[in-house]
């Protein structure tokens, strides 16, 4: 029997997980994926929201607040990329004075320091590229980025280390109430036992919670699509750069990444298939001219690729976290769109103590919060690198030439709990392929590498699963 067993290891999921394994309970993370962050955490802004935009009142207001917070200790203590770089919303036109101010008033009631209506000639000092067009802004210093997938797996390798169990390509397909406890199934037609069930699926959150609740829940897939320039083309903006949001969410912005990178976008399109990420050339189009907007000056020579994620939007347009009214025992994360990302480690910590009050659990003695992120050479110095190439000399071959990843990283990244089994997984840990030539010049050798290390042969190694495997067979054969 598992104290807790939760649906989803995105970063809401695997927040939560770490947050579970500071205490005694058992705790077992299903995902039906073949990583953790494959679903939306992997594709979106990165965006650490300060907490100005969410209806005072509401849980998006209040979590994103308390979350935004807690990055500054987080990032240290689990070594993922986040940086304080500070945001601009713009408006074209004095038509957009009012909905400023109405920021303003929201970032003053959710108590969100660091916001002042800045006119446009100043907010071109700060960021020169900014249109002409633009007549004034609210600056918010305290927003940030941060890397959504490293932080995710950040997330889950603390809690590994702390005694969480990952399984993954468990697609949940029935949960049972039995007495005091749930019986959980899923397509492999494995099953397992826990006293508490935590649904962090997701764009699929609504189908696990209508399982089991006769109060049902519809997820609206929202996609959203990005474009994302080399990192040569760091100098067109330090901050991000928002424009006046619509009701369909935040809308088109321009943002530095973590790595250097400059992104584009997101669009927002409902669709009906809650696994359709691919891009479309009038997506991408749109995303492109309404950034040029903001900065008409995009190098679209800069674009080095493209990509799209989904949004769990619901009609409440609020997050829905705590334990079910009418299933006992069952607790709903459900709806965590933007700003989810912000808010993640306030929802787990928020969601641990409830569960942790109601399993009465005790404390894990022997947490350790620490975790140490994979050493890149990229990042040191000659002598540094030296040194590192004397205990492991596969810190000398370089695989990647773009990101300047090394043999020694890629292994590792594979080595890890849980650790990459594909090229995405690889790309997400150390960037290998996230370059110029976008795994152009490094996909072989990363191919011989997963190959050796997860024992399986060359045609089985896949870009990002099963179906996606890049080879079909053998020449000679």
């Amino acid at each position: 029997m598992i104290d807790v067993l939760i649906i989803g290891s995105g970063i809401i999921g695997s927040s939560l997980a770490r947050e579970l394994s500071k205490t005694s309970a058992s705790v077992l993370v299903l995902e039906k994926g073949n990583d953790v962050s494959v679903g939306t955490t992997k594709a979106n802004s990165g965006i650490v929201h300060a907490g100005f935009d969410a209806k005072p009142g509401t849980r998006k207001a209040f979590f994103n607040v308390r979350g935004a917070k807690m990055y500054p200790s987080l990032a240290k203590e689990l070594d993922f990329p986040f940086k304080k770089n500070g945001a601009f919303v713009l408006s074209f036109s004095t038509d957009g004075h009012d909905t400023l101010v109405e920021l303003l008033d929201r970032a003053h009631k959710n108590g969100v320091e660091g916001c002042e209506i800045i006119s446009g000639d100043e907010i071109r000092k700060l960021e020169p590229n900014v249109s002409k067009e633009v007549v004034e802004g609210l600056y918010a210093k305290e927003s940030g980025i941060v890397s959504p997938y490293e932080m995710c797996i950040a997330m889950a390798e603390n809690a590994a280390s702390n005694g969480v169990k990952f399984e993954f390509l468990k697609k949940v397909t029935n949960i049972e109430k039995i007495s005091d406890h749930f019986k959980v199934t899923c397509e492999d037609k494995t099953s397992y036992e826990a006293k508490v069930v935590v649904n962090a699926a997701g764009c699929h959150a609504d189908e696990i919670n209508n399982i089991v609740s006769s109060h049902k829940y519809e997820i609206i897939a929202r996609k959203g699509e990005y474009v994302l320039l080399d990192k040569e083309f760091s100098w067109v903006s330090s901050r991000t750069l928002f424009q006046l949001p619509t009701k369909m969410g935040k809308g088109i912005l321009v943002s530095p990444t973590c790595h250097g990178n400059i992104i584009v976008g997101p669009t927002a399109l409902d669709v009906d298939d809650k696994d359709l990420t691919w891009t479309t050339p009038s997506g991408l189009k749109e995303a492109w001219d309404k950034a040029l907007l903001t900065v008409p000056t995009l190098p679209r020579g800069g674009i080095i690729t493209q990509f799209s994620g989904l949004r769990a939007h619901t009609k409440e347009d609020d997050f829905v976290v705590g334990f079910s009214e009418d299933v006992k025992g069952f607790y709903n994360l459900l709806g965590i769109e933007s700003p989810g990302l912000a808010s993640s480690p306030a929802i787990a910590e928020y969601a641990a103590n409830e569960i942790k009050e109601y399993l009465s659990l005790g404390v894990n003695p022997k947490f350790n919060p620490i975790r140490v992120g994979i050493k890149h050479i990229s990042h040191m110095t000659n002598e540094e690198l030296n040194e590192a190439i004397k205990e492991n000399r596969e810190f000398g071959h370089v695989i990647c030439r773009c990101e300047v990843v090394s043999e020694a990283e890629i292994r590792e990244a594979i080595r890890r709990v849980p650790g990459a089994k594909d090229l995405d997984g690889v790309k997400r840990r150390v960037r290998a392929g996230m370059g110029r030539c976008q795994m152009g010049f490094c996909t072989p050798k990363i191919m011989e590498i997963l190959a050796e290390e997860l024992g399986e042969s060359i045609e089985d190694v896949s870009k990002r699963g099963k179906g996606s495997e890049i080879t079909i067979g053998r020449i000679k054969e």
